[in-house]
């Protein structure tokens, strides 16, 4: 009799169990319909030819946030948020000032398990409570369990840096030595130079002391509990779960290499955490699986973005970040970023989710905003964003839009309405009181704070943040930009004007920001939508479109081609809807807010002009 074959059978079956008893446990509660929600809203996200697809067919783009990084901290127990209270200020901030659609949504494995095998109902009740004020407000939530350096419980009260993930009981079944990374700059150093973090995640990677085995049933046991106390409608709205933060080997095996470390190690974890998932109760929403860290740097490089794992499929997404390492070193890049300089890195991403067979969601980007590269952050935030957009430079997209390809979904580092008001007593040293900054490893990069007086304000300029974006489009999107003339200091950023060429065209846009959308109808029955920035107020915005021309668009109905609406969650955010019923056919917009009352003559020779133009680069 083969006993470790019949344990192994009895441990998948248990598996399975768990995850069938947890699909007959109703969610608590009476389903609340979403606010400001019209028939089309609110159906679930999946992962269709190469793009996120809701229920009705259309292409969905999702910009948002990480919320956030206090989910680092002691002070609120490894939760984003003191309050149910402070989440949904938060939320409906995100929304109206920040224009996400969407979040990362951070949690703590040490605050989830803190005992060995038990997880904390307390704190599971907290954040799935916190996850529903963003879930009501209209905003996709995808959790993610989250590690930077491991854990917290490496480093002591003397330490210069600190962690987070793992618990304690994990960090003292490796005995592991002194924490120390030499001569380091950055926090990230510790990843290759701290011997405790790097003996620490190789004993993790390897499941050394079952530390894997626990964190999967821990992870699936937080997702069954995530499932059964939101309502099914709130959890329609989460998209999916991104199962480990910036993985990395810690040390190779020898003959190994960051490839094969992918190959043989980390794409195997993912597999066993995708069976979780599908226990849970999480069998229709894709895993979003991050490679290596270093796959896509421009200074720490290493091999990697899952290269042999075949064809992933719809039911995983490629997760990746992406910083620019050398504007960050205050060294390696002189000078500010310019129109087109993260092209390349963001085609790149696209390339390889093609590669994989899925979409792809870039889950973290950003730049610190104090310090002595903060100067970089107004040029280096458009850039990404721009490369986000469209793969082709602002001086090259008028002449060779066709080359745009997907608009990439992506959720910014960070957005933590505490910035500048922790009270975090770092690695417990009650001599050091962090308050400044996000309280963690001298970092700075909220979008957001709370003023004095509780409201919450935006960190940067608000023409970078709220971005027009198709945040769903009935069809397939062919080309996308958007020129925000956001700000460096008193410099007006514009590096996608309207070429002469089209004078009518450059006249209406003026000194105003526009986007332009062209894509390729489906058939759908829902219309098209564009995000519309809180500067660009319904009444004095100009669409020019082949559906028709209109300054100031009117309440959106099912019979109007081009019209407004708010968005669902009731937090004020808008939304303009372009309805087509064909399939097969090439459209056009234009939205500004540029223009003061056009004349009929003014929008009719723009809408030639675009006509041409599409004509021309689309045939």
């Amino acid at each position: 009799m083969n006993m470790p074959n019949i344990r192994a059978r009895l441990l998948a079956v248990l598996v399975v169990l768990c995850g069938f008893l947890a699909t007959l446990v109703s969610p608590a509660g009476a389903a609340a319909s979403v606010p400001d929600s019209l028939s089309f809203d609110g159906t679930a996200l999946t992962v269709a030819n190469g793009r996120f697809v809701d229920g009705t067919g259309r292409e969905v783009v999702l910009r948002g946030y990480n919320v956030s990084g206090e989910t680092k901290l002691a002070e609120n127990k490894g939760l984003p948020f003191a309050s149910v209270a402070d989440a949904k200020k938060s939320a409906t901030a995100l929304r109206a000032l920040g224009g996400g659609n969407s979040v990362r949504f951070l949690l703590s494995w040490a605050y989830a398990e803190p005992v060995k095998g038990q997880t904390d109902a307390t704190y599971l009740a907290a954040a799935t409570a916190q996850m529903a004020a963003f879930l009501d407000a209209g905003i996709r939530v995808y959790p993610d369990f989250h590690q930077d350096l491991y854990s917290r419980y490496l480093f002591n009260t003397g330490s210069w840096y600190t962690g987070d993930g793992a618990p304690k009981w994990a960090v003292d079944l490796g005995g592991y030595p002194q924490e120390s990374c030499g001569i380091c700059f950055m926090w990230g150093q510790n990843i290759t130079q701290n011997n405790a973090v790097k003996a620490a995640q190789y004993d993790f990677w390897h499941n050394n002391y079952g530390l894997q085995d626990s964190f999967l049933a821990t992870a699936q046991k937080v997702m069954a509990y995530v499932k059964q106390n939101l309502t099914t409608e709130q959890f329609t709205g989460v998209l999916g779960f991104d199962p480990y933060n910036e993985p990395y080997a810690g040390t190779y095996d020898s003959g190994q290499n960051s490839r094969s470390w992918e190959q043989n190690l980390l794409w195997p974890f993912y597999v066993k955490f995708r069976a979780r998932m599908d226990a849970a109760g999480w069998q229709d929403k894709p895993a979003l699986v991050e490679p290596n860290l270093f796959w896509n740097g421009n200074v720490s490089k290493e091999e990697g973005g899952l290269l042999d794992a075949g064809a992933i499929g719809t039911r995983y997404v490629f997760n990746t970040h992406f910083y620019d390492q050398k504007a960050i070193s205050g060294i390696l890049m002189w000078g500010n970023a310019s129109d087109g300089q993260y092209v390349t890195d963001y085609g790149t991403i696209r390339d390889r989710a093609t590669a994989l067979g899925t979409t792809a969601v870039v889950s973290e980007y950003g730049h610190p905003l104090s310090g002595s590269v903060a100067g970089k952050a107004p040029t280096v935030l458009k850039a990404m964003y721009q490369a986000m957009d469209s793969r082709v430079k602002g001086a090259g997209w008028w002449s060779t839009p066709a080359g745009s390809g997907s608009v990439l979904s992506g959720q910014q580092w960070q957005w933590d309405i505490y910035n500048g008001r922790h009270r975090e007593y770092m690695n417990a040293n009650p001599d050091k009181l962090l308050t400044t900054g996000d309280a963690w490893n001298d970092e700075d990069l909220s979008a957001v704070r709370l003023d004095d007086s509780g409201v919450a304000v935006l960190r940067q300029d608000a023409r970078l943040l709220d971005r027009i974006y198709p945040s769903a489009t009935s069809g397939t999107t062919l080309a996308f930009t958007y020129e925000d003339r956001s700000r460096d200091g008193s410099t007006v950023l514009t590096w996608n004007p309207v070429p002469s060429s089209l004078p009518n065209v450059s006249a209406l846009v003026g000194s105003g920001q526009y986007g332009v959308q062209v894509w390729r109808s489906n058939g759908g029955s829902a219309p098209t939508e564009l995000h519309l920035p809180a500067s660009f107020p319904t009444a004095t915005t100009t669409v020019v479109s082949d559906l028709g021309t209109v300054y100031g668009p009117p309440a959106y109905s099912a019979s109007t081609k081009i019209g407004a609406a708010v968005e669902p969650g009731g937090t004020g955010s808008r939304r303009l809807l372009l309805s087509t019923a064909d399939s097969g056919t090439l459209h056009y917009a234009l939205v500004t807010n540029g223009a003061t009352s056009p004349s009929a003559s003014v929008l009719a020779a723009a809408r030639t002009e675009l006509a041409n133009w599409v004509a021309q680069k689309f045939s």
